[in-house]
């Protein structure tokens, strides 16, 4: 079997995810991206702005839409084509990419950042590779952190989650979006958050996420649902829904 992380890696579904970020919306359904980062904003509330890291970034709209309001913001993601993507687009100021149709016809697409009103934010944006489950010590002293469609792509989500408050300033928000979709292809079913019987009772990855997170965190509010279209070609879409959850972090 190929190396799951390789799907990540191919041009077609760099075209995918560039569509997914920058694109247009399809099927009444709000860009996801960028959604994701005005319920961040929401949440904190009047609390600090200084760093934000986005975990996950893939090709960085999140980022970028982070920086509107963070003095500085690092994306990070396990794929070094979706982190290379994301500094040409910062570079370029705008996103290229060939769209695919239908077999092997493309469209080819490009859409500027300045026209997304994120030109000005790109300047205060930086992307990294990196392993969410085992992230360098510089990356610290957040006011928030951003784990978009992450945890179910986790080899051991638990590597994560269990220290992640290591990285959060005190009364800091940890935010989480996730469609649950636990495969054995990415993440051993040993290290589910959740999605099974546990005691002969369903366990679910909200109830792994209050588990692992509460030594350090407390749920602000209720979850809530986020719809995502991700546009394969012109006759195939992916509709799903992430669930949103927001953690402040304990002070120590």
């Amino acid at each position: 079997m190929n190396n799951p992380s390789d799907y990540y890696e191919n041009d077609t579904t760099l075209a995918q995810y560039l569509e997914f970020h920058f694109g247009e919306s399809w099927h009444g359904e709000a860009n996801f991206p960028k959604e994701l980062a005005e319920a961040a904003l929401e949440a904190l509330n009047g609390r600090e702005t200084c760093r934000a890291l986005d975990i996950g970034c893939a090709v960085g709209r999140t980022t970028l839409e982070l920086a509107r309001h963070f003095d500085h913001v690092d994306g990070v993601d396990f794929s070094q084509t979706f982190v290379n993507t994301c500094r040409d687009v910062v570079a370029s100021g705008r996103a290229r990419y060939a769209r695919p149709e239908e077999g092997e016809l493309v469209s080819y697409q490009e859409r500027s950042l300045a026209a997304l009103g994120l030109a000005e934010a790109a300047q205060r944006v930086a992307f990294h590779q990196g392993d969410a489950c085992d992230l360098g010590q510089d990356y610290r002293d957040y006011d928030l952190v951003l784990a978009g469609n992450l945890i179910d792509r986790l080899y051991k989500p638990s590597l994560f989650l269990e220290t992640i408050h290591e990285r959060i300033n005190d009364l800091g928000l940890l935010v989480i979006a996730s469609p649950y979709t636990w495969l054995e292809d990415y993440t051993p079913k040993s290290e589910w958050v959740g999605g099974y019987l546990k005691n002969g009772e369903p366990f679910t990855t909200l109830d792994g996420l209050k588990d692992m997170l509460a030594p350090h965190f407390r749920l602000l509010g209720e979850p809530r649902s986020l719809p995502f279209v991700i546009r394969e070609t012109r006759n195939k879409f992916q509709h799903s829904f992430s669930e949103l959850t927001i953690w402040e972090k304990l002070p120590a």
